[in-house]
């Protein structure tokens, strides 16, 4: 496995990609969430490519405008479709014999791809979308009693609400808040992803890790029966877990090798 930097153009700023080369004929797209650099956060994301490529598939990452070591303005995830659709040209470029590009994003990366209709992918694997519009938004009913059921397999939790330490006020608010009824369709960010995904005809999987704020607010707007779902309960938001870690890995290289 071979793996270099190069360059490409993206309305006139330059863009920096990093290429993790195999055989295969379908690669992997990898967009970063947020202000992530292509590395990701403790080099996660180009660990996570060499597994990839370990396994037979082409796997692209890039800095997206204005991030990295890319030039250009920072406009976030909303700007985002050109460089989507010029990172996609550059990997099929740089690797020609590829058949099928599966596009991969975290947070607001797969957002992202969502927004642009697939951006150009084949296939598309979304992990926690990004669906909170204002970081003062209440938090979903489904976040709280996540909350609350872990608090309660806490001794020292129950013991903290037994001895009169939890302020009783913010406890019924919560407690309130859990019982709220989901919306009956997107609303905001929610409707605009549903939208734009609407338009794509290829294959979708949405992976949630089940401790993390942001896949349980997604699925709080989300159709839940979407048989496109899969969950791994015990994960965090970057899947940082050994066991989350082997489960997102053998996700994604069932979506490649379909």
């Amino acid at each position: 496995m071979t793996r270099r930097q190069f360059t490409f153009r993206c309305e006139g700023a330059q863009l920096v990609g990093t290429l993790d080369e195999a055989a295969g004929t379908t690669g992997l797209l990898l967009v970063t969430g947020g202000n992530e650099i292509r590395a990701g956060a403790w080099n996660g994301q180009a660990l996570f490519a060499d597994h990839i490529a370990q396994a037979g598939h082409p796997v692209l990452r890039f800095d997206r405008r204005g991030t990295g070591d890319s030039e250009g303005i920072n406009g976030g995830f909303r700007s985002s479709v050109p460089d989507l659709a010029a990172a996609l040209a550059a990997f099929r470029a740089q690797c020609p014999h590829l058949t099928r590009v599966v596009g991969f994003g975290n947070c607001d990366a797969a957002s992202a791809l969502m927004l642009a209709g697939g951006a150009g992918c084949d296939g598309l694997i979304l992990s926690n979308p990004w669906t909170i519009e204002d970081d003062s938004e209440e938090a979903p009913a489904e976040v709280v009693r996540d909350h609350y059921r872990r608090r309660l397999t806490d001794p020292a939790a129950i013991k903290r609400l037994l001895t009169g330490k939890v302020p009783i006020g913010s406890l019924i608010r919560s407690l309130l808040s859990a019982l709220r009824p989901a919306p009956k369709a997107p609303e905001g960010l929610a409707a605009e992803i549903a939208a734009g995904l609407a338009s794509f005809s290829g294959e979708v999987r949405f992976l949630i890790a089940g401790r993390d704020r942001t896949g349980l607010a997604f699925l709080s707007k989300w159709d839940k029966t979407d048989p496109r779902i899969c969950t791994f309960a015990e994960a965090t938001h970057s899947y940082v877990e050994p066991a989350a870690q082997d489960w997102l890995v053998e996700q994604v290289l069932e979506v490649l090798r379909n």
